[in-house]
């Protein structure tokens, strides 16, 4: 009788933004672990966060967001009916993460002139070889006192109890940064590093990416290459049953 698969494997390299960003501040030995995550899914099917991003974002963009609609929304999930125990499990992760970032809430670390725009749905880069997905939530413009547009990207990060390491947030947004100059290649001057944001509901700070964005994109699309050159030699998971 043959075993039951415990991993998928990615054939080609592949990484999203909060694997790459934790990449960048991690150690030599944990960055062999986040490859190895990357390359060896586990077929358990993972308990996503996608139902409260998505609030969060479409919250945002409708100026609805709120410590009170976080809080209610959160509330409705935890107490809705689930057929599955996984449909149960998913329902009270997202209801407890809007629930917690309800109490943290805050808009102080937005940009004061910036407002909430559309952004381009599953877009994703191929950087050195790796497959790279930003995780692009919410899309961000301003405009100058000289009647200049200025734009960035928005994405959305939450672990319970587990405040986002601020360099590892200075990265992932600087990655957003970089992205945001791909697509307006047409006026470079337009991204804007301070409208980059990665917001951290694990303490409802909204963190920009730095001046020096560019070099840690520059950093990041390098680390690509070494991802990529990996790939192929990271083994996987000691007891790893390999789905064929």
């Amino acid at each position: 009788m043959s075993e039951t698969p415990t991993h998928r494997l990615v054939k080609t390299p592949k990484i999203n933004s909060r694997y790459l960003s934790d990449y960048m501040v991690a150690s030599e030995r944990a960055r062999r672990t986040i490859i190895r995550d990357c390359k060896y899914r586990k077929i358990a099917r993972a308990i996503q966060h996608e139902r409260a991003k998505a609030f969060i974002s479409n919250s945002l963009r409708s100026g609805s967001l709120s410590a009170k609609t976080l809080r209610e929304e959160g509330g409705r999930l935890l107490e809705m009916m689930a057929d599955t125990d996984f449909e149960r499990d998913t329902l009270d992760i997202n209801g407890d993460f809007l629930v917690a970032y309800g109490e943290v809430f805050s808009m102080e670390s937005f940009p004061k002139t910036a407002e909430v725009t559309a952004y381009p749905v599953n877009f994703s880069i191929n950087l050195n070889g790796v497959d790279f997905n930003p995780d692009l939530r919410f899309g961000t413009q301003r405009i100058t006192r000289t009647n200049r547009l200025r734009t960035g990207f928005g994405t959305v990060r939450y672990a319970k109890n587990k405040p986002l390491d601020i360099e590892a947030g200075a990265y992932q947004s600087s990655a957003l940064f970089g992205c945001r100059k791909l697509i307006d290649v047409q006026d470079d001057t337009a991204p804007e590093e301070k409208l980059c944001l990665t917001l951290d509901c694990a303490t409802g700070r909204f963190i920009p990416a730095p001046t020096d964005a560019t070099r840690r994109f520059q950093n990041m699309e390098a680390a690509c290459a070494t991802i990529a050159e990996r790939w192929d030699n990271i083994e996987p998971p000691e007891g790893a049953i390999i789905a064929q």
